[in-house]
């Protein structure tokens, strides 16, 4: 391109471009790209134009050429498919009348902030340094599909999509997209419509703290198999729509303090398969929707219990500790809301949570409480029984029932047998009676203070005395099914 043919503002971009230097084409007073559609000749400059400079440009001995470009209207197609471009590239704080076309594109830095574009095409691209689109305003789909990005990517306070238009495609797609550093989508990042990292691999931390997620009804952020080798944080989220991210694997946490997640009578969570080293969810608004954590596996699950919605799916749920310290009683009302029903996997992993911190009590009343869900999976029969063991020992987790049962009975019978003394069978050769031990004989089978064998109750005191043979029976038996469950637990 001859330079002949340039206008005035295209020349100055050209000449600046050898030696690295920015062209600002902002005005005092200047309204910002928003107001890029009605800037004139003055502040223009054709998209083929940049695509010659960055392609065929001038050079400077001893000069390295950069892309400088401030408050500019690009118009036209800036086509960039399959080029090597060897020199930075910053377009900043400029209003693009077409989508860029980056597709194949390798590019050693590129720089879109403040800029406002309808959309951005660029699978596969290749950056050797960092993306930086940080609030950026992109009214249409971002399609970095792919992409291999080798130092971070910057979205903060970017705006991606339009409230109220429904996208039949991610407005932000960044499915199996390589990043070498980090990834920061916060600080007022907005996207409206889907958000899609499914299978993206990103070395570092990724944050969408503060950033609005809004697909009411859809999927808000899908990130299926994202791989991360730090932390996700999500911190005072706002997501309207589900959070999908079965099956990913982060090095560090994934903390969601103070977030809200919305999506009535849908999935808000769904997490399965999930491998990281801690959930957070505190300070957290209650979570409008399911959540499903089934087969996640954490070293720290901290989720207060009045976080949690009506609906979970927990089934596999792995976790070492558990967090923050509530009484046992708030958690099993989480468990009772899994709409699988009787999880026991999942009342084993609350159990064993609570001994791992010393709170034994708190243990027994997670075992406890199984014990009565599973009971109502049971038979009529089964279900008598295990009524009975609840009320006698408390399945074996409460010894100090039985030992109340026992006093009780063995008082009744000391004082009815002592005023209605039975009568001795070999008045001769019979031992003094004594009300408490008789008592003791009947109630406990392998007791044998000899009463029994010399005296016998007659009339309704004989059937006093069957029943507390009866009972002293059952007593025993459901003591011993018990101490047995309780030390197998151990």
């Amino acid at each position: 391109m001859e330079i002949s043919e340039l206008t005035d503002a295209e020349r100055l971009v050209w000449e600046a471009f050898p030696l690295g230097r920015t062209v600002n084409f902002r005005t005092a007073g200047d309204e910002g790209p928003e107001a890029g559609a009605g800037w004139g000749p003055e502040r223009t400059v054709r998209a083929e134009v940049l695509r010659a400079l960055l392609l065929e440009g001038p050079r400077r001995d001893g000069e390295t050429p950069v892309l400088r470009v401030t408050g500019a209207r690009i118009s036209g197609r800036l086509d960039l498919q399959y080029a090597d471009v060897a020199w930075p590239v910053h377009i900043w704080a400029c209003y693009f009348d077409d989508v860029p076309d980056l597709y194949g594109a390798q590019l050693r830095q590129l720089n879109l902030s403040r800029s406002v574009l309808p959309g951005l095409h660029a699978i596969a691209l290749r950056v050797d340094g960092s993306l930086r689109m940080s609030k950026s305003r992109v009214r249409g789909p971002v399609r970095l599909g792919g992409a291999r990005i080798s130092g971070a990517v910057f979205l903060n306070g970017a705006h991606v999509g339009e409230e109220g238009i429904a996208y039949d495609e991610p407005v932000l797609a960044l499915n199996r997209v390589t990043v070498d550093d980090d990834f920061q989508a916060d600080g007022g990042f907005r996207a409206d419509g889907l958000v899609r990292l499914a299978g993206a691999v990103i070395a570092g931390n990724i944050s969408f703290d503060d950033a609005v997620l809004s697909n009411p009804g859809g999927t808000a952020l899908h990130a299926a198999n994202l791989s991360g080798g730090t932390d996700l944080h999500a911190m005072r989220l706002r997501a309207y729509g589900r959070l999908n991210l079965p099956g990913a694997r982060l090095g560090g946490r994934l903390n969601l303090d103070g977030a809200r997640l919305s999506n009535p009578g849908g999935m808000a969570l769904r997490a399965s398969g999930l491998v990281a080293t801690a959930l957070y969810l505190d300070r957290s608004a209650p979570i409008e929707g399911d959540v499903t954590l089934r087969s996640c596996q954490l070293e720290l699950l901290h989720v207060p219990p009045g976080s949690w919605p009506d609906r979970v799916r927990l089934d596999g749920l792995t976790y070492t500790r558990i967090g923050p310290r509530e009484p046992a009683e708030r958690w099993l009302r989480v468990l009772e809301r899994d709409t699988e029903g009787y999880v026991p996997y999942a009342y084993e992993q609350l159990t064993a949570a609570y001994r791992r911190s010393g709170d034994d009590a708190a243990a027994r009343t997670v075992q406890l409480a199984k014990e009565r869900r599973h009971r109502a999976t049971l038979a009529r029969p089964a279900r008598a029984w295990g009524h009975l063991q609840d009320v006698t020992v408390g399945y074996g987790f409460r010894p100090t029932r039985a030992a109340a049962w026992l006093l009780s009975l063995l008082l009744a019978g000391s004082v009815t047998f002592a005023l209605r003394e039975p009568r001795a069978l070999k008045r001769d050769e019979s031992p003094d009676f004594n009300a408490l031990f008789y008592t003791l004989d009947l109630l406990l089978p392998i007791v044998d203070f000899g009463q029994e064998r010399a005296y016998a109750a007659e009339g309704a005191y004989q059937w006093f005395g069957y029943a507390l043979v009866v009972l002293g029976w059952t007593l025993a038996t459901t003591i011993a099914a018990g101490v047995t469950r309780a030390i197998s637990r151990q």
